[in-house]
């Protein structure tokens, strides 16, 4: 078994922003891998997923113990995800022949996560303090659990990028450090899920998984203490920047149109933004 040093300080990297927003992991470790290291995309999204299942929780038990866990809310998340997840995997067995599909799947995925960050940010501004407590919505948090687990079955995007975006969407006021600890629970049993529809028939590799692994477990665990204590809200805006060149390379395009393309949206981000701390600051 080779290890791949490269891979392993990688991973570290990527799964210090996961334990720290609770995003990132799979819309960030699956295209570091088929963009850098040129693993094929199922083989991505399989190792990626069965590596999250050992790393996630790590990150979650640091905020079990701190109390930053809505329990209720994991459960009814769970009901609608695990089952949606394997599902997900099956689905992408009976499609045939899928590496092209998935590359495309997860370029697409990667791009509604950009979406849901930015309105995040927003909403953030918007709301001021998260300190409300929260009234858990059992037939809306099952729905969001299902569509997050389809996706995260087929591209391995989605237990964090997508279904923390839709919680903030349904549930506004919840605290920062609530929803990344919420998220990183209820992701366990849904990555899990996936994993094993993977293992059982999806291209799992053993190397790229201990490698990942190596760097993965300090790593979300480096972020999951910082994210306990004090939210981190500065690395999302980097965080969209960088998913959005990633999907913008699956999905075949240039480096200058890229280029291009991503300097527009962190132009105009930077313009909303301005224009919305402005509307917040001023009374009345």
């Amino acid at each position: 078994m080779t290890l791949d040093l490269p891979l392993v300080a990688g991973s570290f990297l990527v799964a210090i922003i996961v334990g720290l927003t609770g995003m990132g992991g799979g819309a960030l470790m699956t295209p570091m891998m088929m963009l850098f290291f040129n693993v094929p995309p199922l083989a991505a999204v399989s190792s990626d997923l069965v590596a999250a299942a050992v790393m996630k929780p790590v990150g979650s038990l640091v905020h079990l113990r701190q109390g930053t866990v809505n329990l209720r809310l994991v459960g009814w998340l769970c009901v609608g995800s695990v089952p949606a997840a394997f599902g997900g995997v099956l689905l992408l067995r009976a499609l045939g022949d899928v590496q092209d599909f998935v590359k495309y799947a997860l370029g697409v995925a990667l791009l509604i996560a950009v979406g849901g960050l930015a309105a995040k940010l927003l909403i953030d501004r918007r709301a001021g303090r998260e300190d409300a407590p929260i009234d858990v919505r059992p037939i809306p948090t099952l729905l969001i659990g299902m569509v997050g687990g389809l996706i995260v079955g087929m591209t391995s995007v989605g237990s964090g990028s997508l279904i923390i975006v839709m919680l903030l969407v349904l549930y506004p006021s919840i605290r920062s450090n609530q929803l990344v600890g919420s998220d990183l629970l209820q992701a366990v049993p849904l990555v899990m899920s996936a994993a094993l529809g993977h293992i059982l028939f999806g291209d799992f590799k053993l190397d790229l998984t201990v490698s990942l692994l190596i760097g993965s477990i300090p790593g979300v665990y480096l972020g999951a203490r910082v994210s306990s204590r004090a939210p981190g809200h500065i690395i999302r805006p980097i965080l969209c920047v960088v998913l959005l060149a990633s999907a913008l390379k699956l999905l075949g395009v240039g480096n200058i149109a890229m280029l291009w393309i991503v300097a527009a949206a962190s132009i105009a981000a930077a313009i909303g933004w301005s224009a919305v701390r402005t509307r917040v600051s001023t009374p009345g």
